[in-house]
């Protein structure tokens, strides 16, 4: 269970004055260490850059050959102010991660470290601006999508889970959580078998895939229709990148406050941490390797 560091990061960022520096404060009081915090800024505005390393027992770091895993939390911003007051739904993914990386330096401190390195970052902005999206507005980042992956997307990584609200859509209609067939390199993949099995043991239902267009993995500012910024990493790395999109059954906006949902963020935040579990022990593959030399 992650409930309680869900409902402890959200009280770290539901306000205005929400700020990566508290973030990084907040992980420390957890044990965290490599944490890195990083102010980005455009003409639209800044957010913070947190990045958080957690050394695995035979994990990079440790010179060891397990596996390493990233978590990013995706999103243009946590608020929207000052148009609307609060946190908004666009910001779920940087609770998820973050609320993450606090149950799994709990673990580690009481005696439960993974195998490989976890990499985990997202980015804390509580005024970012909004754009027009069809069928709902999205929110906005202040910065470009470039800038987002050169700092989000570490090059340490075997394989990324990307966390990203997906509710201002008409083609999922569930409201939970939702795994995306794997990205590599161009390729939409079959979907993992193993990440499947683990979303039926972490929800006890039937797992659910969202579709993917070849537009969703192209890179932004190309004038191309993308369902959102869940697959944007995967045009940064080689890595196979599996986005986990919290959902809903109607489209929901991305500006819109009111609409976070604690259990949904809870079972996918257990759902990152299990794949972490498996994937540097070598038990979980994103997509069959064998097959890929074909």
């Amino acid at each position: 269970m992650i409930l309680k560091q869900v409902l402890e990061v959200y009280d770290i960022l539901d306000k205005s004055t929400a700020s990566g520096e508290e973030v990084k404060t907040y992980l420390q009081s957890y044990g965290g260490e490599k944490i890195m915090v990083k102010k980005l800024s455009s003409n639209k505005g800044s957010t913070d850059l947190v990045k958080l390393t957690i050394a695995g027992k035979n994990g990079k770091l440790n010179g060891g050959n397990a596996p390493t895993l990233g978590i990013l939390g995706r999103l243009g911003g946590i608020g929207a102010r000052p148009e609307v007051i609060g946190f908004v739904s666009d910001g779920d993914g940087a609770l998820v991660a973050i609320s993450v990386a606090a149950k799994l330096l709990d673990m580690q401190r009481k005696g439960d470290a993974l195998e490989g390195d976890i990499v985990i970052s997202t980015h804390i902005c509580p005024d970012a601006p909004t754009k027009e999206h069809y069928p709902t507005p999205f929110m906005d980042s202040p910065i470009d999508m470039i800038t987002m992956n050169e700092n989000e997307v570490d090059s340490s990584c075997d394989a990324i889970l990307s966390i990203d609200t997906t509710k201002g859509n008409r083609i999922i209609n569930t409201r939970g959580f939702a795994i995306s067939p794997t990205v590599k390199e161009g390729y939409i993949l079959k979907t993992s078998d193993d990440l499947l099995d683990i979303i039926q043991t972490v929800t006890g239902k039937s797992p659910f895939v969202f579709p993917l267009s070849i537009q969703d993995i192209t890179p932004y500012g190309n004038d191309l229709y993308h369902l959102n910024s869940i697959l944007q990493p995967a045009v940064a790395t080689n890595s196979p990148v599996v986005g986990v999109a919290i959902t809903t059954e109607m489209p929901v906006a991305g500006c819109a406050t009111g609409a976070t949902h604690f259990s949904d963020l809870e079972s996918a935040g257990r759902f990152a941490i299990e794949v972490a579990k498996l994937f540097g022990a070598n038990k979980c593959d994103f997509y069959d390797k064998e097959e890929w030399v074909i």
